[in-house]
C-alpha cells in the first residue's frame, strides 16, 4: 500500500535532548523513509521538493548528523555515478581501474556460475564480463527466452552478490566464434533485411532486442545508476569490431555506425557505451581496443580514457587444427605493458572459454569445446600457472592504482629497446615499469643508480621505485598437472532385477535418404542454409539415374566414379543405400571437392547425399550470405562420358527422421521400436544407440572420451552435449617448446599434431538426473568412457632473483630487500602432497613432467621438500641457506625445481552411505539414459 510521508508514526525516546532536536528528527527520519520507499516513483524535481524540505530542519551539529546519515542512505539507495575522463572511469567521483574476466554465461551452466565468478575474483579480477546472445534470447520473432543457461538476470545477480561489477555487451552483434554472430537466423529471412548495414529491417530488430534487455535489466535494477553490478564503460557494448569491416558497406557503414551510436545513447542506461575497434565512434561512446596488445591504441578523443575490450590470453580451435597456445609471460608482458602505458580498464577475452553446447559453435568448424586455454579451464578448473601468474600480476596493479591513475608517467630511456615509466605522486609514491622490448636477449639496466635483471620481452615492476615485485617473464606460480581419468560406463541398478554383468544398449536404424513424406523437389541444387534455417544440421539431397545394361562397367565389377563439389561442410554419400564416402572442407576452406568410386547396379540407381553443416559462419562482411551444401554432381566412367546430376530434378527432406521425433528428449523415448542388444553394430552410419547408466562416481568434472567415435551430436537427459567430430589435426605446425618471447600470433606456438582435435566433451556434473540420453553418430559406442578432470599433481620452478612473492608482507615491513624468492605449492581443497616425484635446488632444467638435475645440486632437495610438503595441502620454502647448502654453485643464479606426484583425497567420515551403495540398496535410484546414432 503506497503511504503519504505523513502516515509514517514515529516514537523517539523521552530523553532526547530538547522537544525542537526531537521533532526536526523526527520528520528527517520520516523523510529519509518515505524516500528509501518511494525514490523510484519520484521525478527530479519531487526528489529537490523533498531534500529542500529536510534541509529546512538542519540547524543544529546534532541534526546535522542525521543529515549525513540521510545523503549516505540517498547515495547508496540511488546507486553509483558512472562518468570518465581522459585517465579511466570515475566511480562516484574518484578514479577507478578495473580488470575484468568474461565468462560467457551460455558456455556454462547455472550451477558452475557461482565456482566461475569467485574464482575469477580470487584471480584478482573485480569486473565480470559478458555478451548477451539475441539468437538464444530471441529464438523466434518476439519469442523472448532468458531461462536456464539463457538466465541472464540470474547471472548479473551473482556477479552482484559475488561483490563484483558487471561488463554487460548487448552486441546485438558479437561474433564470439558463436553462431551466426549472435544474431538470429530468421531475420536473415526477413524481407529486405541486410545485416549491420544502414538497413531499416535490421535496425528495426536490433533496436527492439536492444531495448528489451536494457527494460529487462532497469526492471531488474542491475544498471550501476540503479545500484547494480552493471558499472563499467563496457556496461553495455553496441556493435562489435564493425571497424574492421564498415568500408565493405560503402554508404551504408558510416550512417549505420552513426544510428547505433545514437540508439545507444538513447536507452538512457546512466553508464557509458563503447564501441570495439570503431576508431570514428562518436562522442560520448568509448572507442576500445581488441588484440593481442594494445600498449599504443590511444582513443579517439583526449577526452576518453584507455580500454582493452578484449586481450585474447589463448585462441579457439577448429576441427582437424592443432592447439594454439599463449604462454603466461607473453599476456602479463602484454597486461603490464597497457597499464605501464596508461591503461585503466582491460578485459581478458576469454578468462573461462567454456563449452559450445548443442549446436552453438560458429565458424564453420568451431569445436565444441571453447577452452581457448583460458585461466580457467572449460571444466572451471583454474589453469596453472596461467592463473596464478596473472593474479600476481593483478595484485600489484591493484595495490599502486591511486598512483598510476592520478598521475602522467614520465618515460626514460635505459637502452635501445629498454625504457622506464615513471610514476611519481605529490605524497612521495612512486611506481616504474622497467621494460625489455628486446625479443632475444635479457638485460641488465640501470635505474636510479640501482642494477636491475629484465630478461627479454618483459616488464618489471617496482611498487616504490625501488622493490621489483613482479617480472612478467618470472613465473613464480605452480603449475597443475591436470588429468582426465577414465571410469567405465557403470549400468543403472534399475529395475533391481537387471543383469549388471554389462550395459545394454537399445538401437534404431535410419533409412539412408528420404524418410517418411519429402519435403519438396526442385531440379537442381539449393543451399543446404536457405532450406534448413539452421534449424537442423541435416539435409538429405536424393535423385535417381539409370545404368544401362550394356554398360562396359557392369562387366568390370560395377564401378565408377562420382564427383562432388560443395560449399561445405561435409558430406555423406550414399548409392543404393550403401556409404560410398565421407568428405568435408576444414576450418581453413571450408569448400571441398572429391571424387571417389562408386558402385552401381543395371537400372535405376539411387543418389542420396546427407549434407551437413558444422556451425555456421559468425563474421565478416555479409556472413549472412555465405552457404553451404553441394553444387555439383557427376558420375565419371559411362560410356556416353560423364552424366551431370546437378540439373536433375532432386527430392529434398530435412533433417532426420530421429530428429523429427525428438528420440533425444525424455518424454520421447518411445516413439519408435528399439531392438536391445548387449552386442551393438560398431561403424554403423545412420544407427542411434540409447542405454541406462549411473552418473560416474566423485563431485570432479566430467568428459565423455569419444575417442573411438565418428562424427555426430551428443545429448544427456535431453541436454545437448554438443557435436563432436573425431578428426585428427595436421601433423606438420608444432613446437617442441613455446618461447614466449616476441609477438604472439595463434600459429606460434602450437601443439598436439597428428591428434585428435578434441577428444573429450564437457557433461555438466548437474545435467545427471533421474532420467535421459546421449545421442551420438559413427564409431563404437563400446568404447565410450567418461572421464573425471582432476588434479593429480603440482610443479614449480623458482629462481633465486625472482622478485619476492608475498606481496602482503612486503607492504607491512618496511625493508624486504634481503628478502630470498620462495617457492609455494598449494593443493586443491580437501587434498593433500602424498609424494615428491622430483626436487632439485642448484641447477635444474625442463619443465613440469620433465625436470632434469644439472651439474649444480643440493643432494638434500628432496629431504627439504618432503620434510616441508608430504601430507600438507600447503607448504613454502624459501631460497634461503636455512634450507639449503651454503656456498653452492658460486656465481650461478639457483633455482629450486618440484614436482609432486599424486594428490591423496582426503575424505570426511560420511554421515550417510556414498550414493552408489545407496543405489544398490534401493533406496534412491539414479537413471541415466544414453542414446546414439552412427552415420
Amino acid at each position: 500500500m503506497r503511504r503519504s510521508c505523513s502516515s509514517y508514526k514515529l516514537h523517539l525516546p523521552s530523553s532526547f535532548p530538547s522537544p525542537y532536536h526531537a521533532l526536526a528528527a523526527q520528520k528527517i527520519i520520516l523523510y529519509i523513509i518515505y524516500i528509501n520507499e518511494h525514490w523510484r516513483e519520484l521525478n527530479l524535481v519531487k526528489l529537490m521538493h523533498s531534500v529542500t524540505a529536510i534541509m529546512k530542519h538542519c540547524s543544529s551539529s546534532l541534526v546535522l548528523l542525521f543529515c549525513f546519515l540521510f545523503f549516505f542512505i540517498v547515495v547508496n539507495t540511488f546507486g553509483t555515478n558512472v562518468t570518465y575522463d581522459s585517465r579511466s572511469l570515475i566511480i562516484d567521483g574518484k578514479r577507478k581501474l578495473f580488470i575484468s574476466a568474461a565468462i560467457h554465461y551460455p558456455r556454462s551452466v547455472p550451477a558452475m556460475w557461482p565456482g566461475l565468478i569467485q574464482t575469477a575474483k580470487e584471480g584478482g579480477c573485480d569486473v565480470i564480463e559478458s555478451y548477451v546472445f539475441w539468437n538464444g534470447h530471441e529464438p523466434s520473432p518476439n519469442n523472448y527466452y532468458f531461462e536456464d543457461r539463457y538466465d541472464l538476470v540470474k547471472f548479473v545477480k551473482i556477479v552482484k552478490r559475488a561483490g563484483m561489477h558487471m561488463i554487460l555487451r548487448i552486441g546485438p552483434f558479437v561474433a564470439a566464434e558463436w553462431y551466426y554472430g549472435g544474431v538470429p537466423v530468421w531475420l536473415h529471412y526477413v524481407p529486405g533485411t541486410v545485416f549491420r548495414t544502414n538497413n531499416e529491417p535490421f535496425k528495426k530488430h536490433m533496436q527492439r532486442f536492444t531495448t528489451y534487455v536494457v527494460n529487462l535489466m532497469k526492471k531488474e535494477k542491475l544498471f550501476a545508476s540503479q545500484g547494480g553490478p552493471i558499472i563499467l564503460a563496457q556496461a553495455s557494448l553496441i556493435e562489435n569490431e564493425y571497424g574492421n569491416y564498415e568500408q565493405y558497406y560503402g554508404d551504408g557503414g558510416k550512417p549505420y555506425t552513426l544510428w547505433a551510436a545514437n540508439m545507444a545513447v538513447s536507452q538512457n542506461i546512466g553508464v557509458p557505451w563503447i564501441m570495439c575497434q570503431q576508431d570514428n565512434a562518436p562522442d560520448p561512446v568509448i572507442n576500445a581496443c581488441n588484440s593481442f596488445y594494445c600498449d599504443h591504441f590511444e582513443p579517439n578523443s583526449p577526452n576518453k580514457p584507455k580500454i582493452w575490450t578484449e586481450n585474447w590470453p589463448g585462441w579457439f580451435k577448429t576441427f582437424g587444427a592443432s592447439d594454439p597456445h599463449r604462454p603466461a609471460e607473453d599476456i602479463a608482458f602484454a597486461v603490464a605493458r597497457f597499464f605501464e602505458k596508461g591503461g585503466s580498464v582491460h578485459n581478458y577475452y576469454m578468462y573461462h572459454g567454456g563449452t559450445n553446447f548443442g549446436r552453438t559453435s560458429g565458424g564453420p568448424f568451431i569445436t565444441t569445446s571453447y577452452d581457448y586455454e583460458a585461466p580457467i579451464d572449460e571444466y572451471g578448473l583454474p589453469r596453472l600457472p596461467k592463473w596464478g601468474h596473472l593474479k600476481e600480476l593483478h595484485n600489484t596493479i591493484k595495490s599502486v592504482e591511486h598512483v598510476l591513475l592520478n598521475n602522467e608517467p614520465t618515460l626514460q630511456s635505459l637502452g635501445p629497446l629498454q625504457e622506464a615509466d615513471v610514476f611519481d605522486d605529490p605524497s612521495g609514491e612512486c611506481v616504474a615499469f622497467l621494460a625489455n622490448l628486446d625479443d632475444v636477449n635479457d638485460k641488465t639496466v640501470v635505474f636510479r643508480n640501482v642494477l636491475y635483471h629484465v630478461p627479454a620481452w618483459s616488464v618489471s615492476i617496482l611498487i616504490d621505485c625501488k622493490n621489483d615485485v613482479y617480472n612478467s617473464a618470472k613465473v613464480r606460480a605452480q603449475t597443475t598437472v591436470v588429468e582426465m581419468l577414465p571410469e567405465n560406463l557403470q549400468p543403472s541398478l534399475l529395475p533391481p532385477n537387471e543383469d549388471l554383468k554389462g550395459l545394454k544398449w537399445d538401437i534404431f536404424k535410419e533409412k539412408a535418404g528420404i524418410h517418411g513424406v519429402a519435403d519438396f523437389m526442385k531440379k537442381g541444387f539449393m543451399d543446404h542454409i536457405n532450406i534448413t534455417k539452421f534449424s537442423t544440421d541435416y539435409l538429405w539431397y536424393t535423385t535417381r539415374f539409370v545404368v544401362n545394361e550394356d554398360e562396359e562397367i557392369l562387366k568390370k565389377g560395377n564401378q565408377t566414379t562420382l564427383l562432388i563439389k560443395s560449399k561445405g561442410h561435409a558430406i555423406h554419400a550414399f548409392v543404393n543405400q550403401i556409404l560410398a564416402a565421407s568428405v568435408s572442407g576444414n576450418g581453413t576452406i571450408w569448400a571441398f571437392e572429391s571424387e571417389f568410386p562408386i558402385t552401381v547396379k543395371p537400372g535405376e540407381n539411387e543418389i542420396a547425399l546427407l549434407s551437413m553443416t558444422v556451425g555456421i559462419t559468425n563474421a565478416g562482411a555479409y556472413y549472412e550470405w555465405i552457404g553451404a551444401g553441394p553444387t555439383s554432381v557427376k558420375i565419371n566412367g559411362l560410356k556416353n562420358g560423364t552424366l551431370d546430376l546437378s540439373s536433375h530434378i532432386w527430392t529434398y527432406k530435412i533433417g532426420l527422421q530421429g530428429e523429427h521425433l525428438r528420440i533425444y528428449k525424455p518424454e520421447s523415448l518411445d516413439a519408435v521400436s528399439w531392438e536391445q542388444t548387449s552386442d551393438p553394430p560398431k561403424n554403423q552410419p545412420l544407427t542411434w544407440y540409447k542405454t541406462i547408466l549411473d552418473p560416474p562416481t566423485g563431485d570432479e568434472p566430467v568428459g565423455l572420451d569419444m575417442i573411438h567415435m565418428g562424427k555426430g551430436l551428443a545429448w544427456l537427459n535431453g541436454q545437448e552435449i554438443g557435436r563432436y567430430y573425431l578428426v585428427k589435426s595436421s601433423a606438420n605446425d608444432c613446437v617442441s617448446e613455446c618461447n614466449y618471447r616476441g609477438k604472439f600470433s595463434p600459429d606460434k606456438c602450437r601443439t598436439g599434431c597428428g591428434e585428435p582435435t578434441q577428444r573429450w566433451y564437457h557433461v555438466p556434473r548437474s545435467w545427471f538426473k533421474p532420467t535421459g540420453n546421449i545421442l551420438e553418430k559413427g564409431g563404437d559406442p563400446t568404447q565410450i568412457r567418461f572421464s573425471k578432470r582432476k588434479v593429480t599433481g603440482i610443479c614449480a620452478n623458482v629462481a633465486e632473483n625472482y622478485p619476492y612473492a608475498d606481496l602482503e608482507l612486503r607492504d607491512k615491513e618496511e625493508n624486504r630487500n634481503d628478502e630470498k624468492a620462495t617457492l609455494h605449492l598449494r593443493c586443491p581443497s580437501n587434498t593433500s602432497i602424498s609424494a615428491v616425484k622430483f626436487a632439485s635446488f642448484g641447477t635444474p632444467s625442463g619443465t613440469c613432467g620433465s625436470f632434469r638435475q644439472g651439474s649444480c645440486h643440493d643432494p638434500n632437495s628432496a629431504l627439504v621438500v618432503e620434510k616441508a610438503c608430504l601430507n600438507k595441502n600447503e607448504c613454502k620454502i624459501g631460497l634461503t641457506e636455512q634450507y639449503f647448502r651454503k656456498g653452492l654453485c658460486p656465481g650461478a643464479v639457483k633455482k629450486l625445481a618440484v614436482e609432486t606426484e599424486e594428490m591423496m583425497i582426503r575424505r570426511p567420515a560420511p554421515e550417510d552411505p556414498p550414493m552408489i551403495e545407496t543405489i544398490r540398496l534401493g533406496a534412491i535410484a539414479m537413471v541415466r539414459v544414453i542414446k546414439f546414432l552412427t552415420q
